[in-house]
C-alpha cells in the first residue's frame, strides 16, 4: 500500500509516514492469511468504487486503514482495540470529528449490523463483506485462509465458532445496503449457505 494514497488522507509529515508504515507493518504480520495487505487493498479498492454512496468517503477510507488493524486470532476484542489505534494513531493528522467517525466506524464492523441512514458504515461494511459474494472458488479460498488463521482451535472448536459467524451474517437483515453493492446479495447467501450446510454436516458426524 503505497504512501501517496494514505498521504492524501492524512497528509505528508514525519508523524503521518510513521503511522503509515506502522499500520502497513501490522497488516504485514505472519499470522495473517486473510486479513493481510491483499485484504486491505481490496476494501480500499471497493470502499473506492462504493464512494458515492457516502457521506464522507476519506473517513471511511481512513476507518478501511484501521477495521483490522489489530488482528489477533486469541482475542474476541479486536475491532474495539484497533478503533482505539485509530484514536491514537490519527491524533492531529485529521481534525477530531473525523477521528471520532473513523473509531465509529471500526467499530461497526463488530457485528456489520449499520443503520439503514448510516451512509459511511454502509460503504464500508459492504466492502468489508464483498468477499462473501465471490464467485464459489474463490470463496472456498477465504473460507481456507480463515481456517489457517485460526489454527490454534481444534476443528470442532473452530466449527462451533465458525457457525456462530455464518449464522450471524445469515441473521443480519439486510447484508449490503449500498445500492451496487445490493446487487451481491444472493451470492453472498448461498456462500454462507453452503459453508454452513457443510459445517453442521461436520459437526454432526
Amino acid at each position: 500500500m503505497g504512501f501517496e494514497s494514505w498521504a492524501a488522507l492524512a497528509g505528508d509529515s514525519p508523524t503521518s509516514r510513521t503511522e503509515w508504515a506502522a499500520l502497513v507493518a501490522a497488516w504485514s504480520e505472519p499470522h495473517r492469511r486473510y486479513h493481510d495487505l491483499a485484504h486491505l487493498a481490496a476494501v480500499l479498492g471497493l470502499v473506492g468504487e462504493l464512494a458515492d454512496a457516502a457521506a464522507d468517503p476519506d473517513a471511511v477510507r481512513l476507518a478501511a486503514w484501521y477495521h483490522d488493524v489489530v488482528y489477533d486470532p486469541h482475542r474476541t476484542d479486536n475491532e474495539a482495540v484497533s478503533a482505539e489505534r485509530a484514536r491514537a494513531g490519527l491524533r492531529g493528522l485529521v481534525p477530531d470529528e473525523r477521528v471520532a467517525e473513523v473509531v465509529r466506524l471500526v467499530l461497526l464492523t463488530a457485528g456489520h449490523d449499520a443503520a439503514d441512514d448510516d451512509a459511511n458504515g454502509a460503504v464500508l461494511c459492504d466492502a468489508d463483506l464483498a468477499v462473501l459474494a465471490s464467485p464459489p472458488e474463490a470463496y472456498a479460498a477465504y473460507a481456507s485462509a480463515i481456517r489457517a488463521e485460526y489454527g490454534h482451535l481444534s476443528d470442532e472448536e473452530f466449527t462451533a465458532g465458525r457457525i456462530a459467524v455464518l449464522e450471524q451474517l445469515l441473521g443480519l437483515p439486510v447484508l449490503y445496503r449500498t445500492p451496487t453493492a445490493t446487487a451481491w446479495t444472493d451470492a453472498a447467501r448461498a456462500n454462507l449457505t453452503a459453508e454452513l450446510s457443510l459445517l453442521r454436516r461436520r459437526a454432526s458426524s
